[in-house]
């Protein structure tokens, strides 16, 4: 796939996150190398609990890695709804047999870094794989033979392709699609981790992602680390305006964020809390353009999103196994990386507008929300199932699946 049909070639992937390291992992598995450029001083992830969906498992599976995550993570039995000012258990999606048996996975949540660990772990033990930390890339430029990774110290790395897997704030999507910064959604998320031996017995659930929505706001949270930690997740819209990331924010200035959730169990579990931070929200939207000749976008650098629909990692790692497979198929490389592009945009471009849309789930007020909870209350287990059944019941990680993307996001 480098000057001869079918020939092995070298990628450079921009980014060492979960997105780069899958899409390095199944380069190497179609039998590529792969050469990944980090800007970081050393391979690592930031951040706390992550929600894998069997979409994302059986993507891990088809990098070798289905066994390993499903030990890692702790098995979700519920999606968990509630009314965060009355306190009633609007309805749960039910993850248990039923559940897995439809889309072929469990449902479970990890640490951040455990997964990255887990790919971290596949790209070292895989010859083809050249991971180089402390490289940032800036641009890129390309001719007939090959693409240059253009790097902040003046340097410069040369191969077959680009792919683009250095997030939100991607330097290669800055020159391949050039729409400037990322759009502020007016959201801000604050986040702390709590030692579940803190946690009030009766309020630990287990085994439930749980959502408590109100005016303006909701609070998510969900054990990770095999149980050791529950995961606090609250976000307030409150009309943010500039985009700030891992700032440290007072206990008493979530609890006021928040005071709309006036649940009882709600405010305990919020004031278990230390250590706060908080995110403003970004994302983008969806663009056609991925692609660039020898140069491709992935993941977060390809189709941010809002985390609401809890499938940004998810949809990464079926990019990184959709573009290993089409590299396969494909004998030219342009023409591989413009057919993932094109089976890819359809489906990434409905996610990233469902986790929007979400936000009608979690924030009305008043009659808004009592009508949402009679809408979610009527709905049957598989009704519920069927909601989710084009995101978790993927198969081929294609836009060409039959499922109609042009559809309202929870139809």
């Amino acid at each position: 796939m480098s000057a001869r049909r079918g020939a092995p070639a070298t990628v450079l992937v921009a980014g060492g996150g979960i997105g780069g390291l899958a899409a390095a992992l199944a380069l190497a598995r179609a039998g590529h190398r792969a050469v990944v450029l980090e800007r970081a001083p050393e391979f690592a992830e930031i951040g706390a609990g992550i929600q894998i969906a069997p979409n994302g498992i059986l993507a891990l599976e088809r990098l070798g890695l289905g066994d390993a995550v499903r030990a890692a993570g702790v098995h979700m039995a519920e999606l968990r709804f509630m009314d965060g000012v009355t306190g009633e258990h609007v309805t749960s999606l039910t993850l248990t047999e039923r559940y897995r048996r439809r889309f072929g996975n469990p449902y479970v949540v990890v640490h951040r870094a455990e997964l990255h660990g887990l790919l971290l772990r596949a790209c070292r033990a895989e010859p083809r794989i050249e991971l180089r930390a402390a490289t940032a890339v800036t641009g890129y430029r390309q001719d007939a033979e090959g693409a240059t990774a253009l790097l902040a110290d003046g340097g410069s790395v040369r191969g077959d392709a680009l792919v683009g897997a250095d997030g939100i704030h991607s330097a290669v999507r800055a020159q391949l699609v050039g729409d400037g910064a990322p759009r502020i959604s007016g959201i801000t998320v604050y986040r702390a981790v709590v030692p579940m031996e803190l946690v009030p017995e009766e309020l630990r659930l287990p085994t439930s992602v749980t959502w408590w929505a109100g005016p303006h706001c909701h609070f998510v949270h969900y054990p990770i680390a095999g149980g050791a930690f529950l995961n606090l997740a609250a976000s307030r819209d409150n009309g943010a305006t500039e985009a700030l990331a891992g700032v440290a924010v007072g206990e008493e200035t979530v609890r006021e964020q928040l005071a709309g959730l006036t649940a009882p169990a709600a405010r305990r579990l919020l004031g278990l809390g230390e250590g706060w931070r908080s995110w403003v929200l970004v994302d983008r939207d969806p663009v056609e353009r991925w692609t660039d000749g020898r140069v491709a976008l992935l993941g977060d650098a390809a189709h941010p999103m809002l985390h609401y629909a809890a499938q940004g990692a998810c949809q990464a790692l079926e990019d990184a196994v959709l573009l290993g497979e089409l590299m396969v198929e494909t004998g030219e490389l342009t023409d591989a990386l413009g057919s993932f592009a094109a089976e890819r945009r359809a489906r990434t471009a409905a996610v990233q507008r469902a986790a929007r849309e979400s936000i009608r789930l979690w924030h009305p007020a008043g009659e808004a929300a009592k009508e949402r909870n009679r809408l979610l209350g009527g709905l049957s287990e598989d009704g519920l199932h069927e909601r989710v059944a084009w995101m978790h019941g993927a198969k081929t990680f294609s836009s060409s699946d039959h499922h109609n993307y042009d559809a309202e996001p929870w139809a």
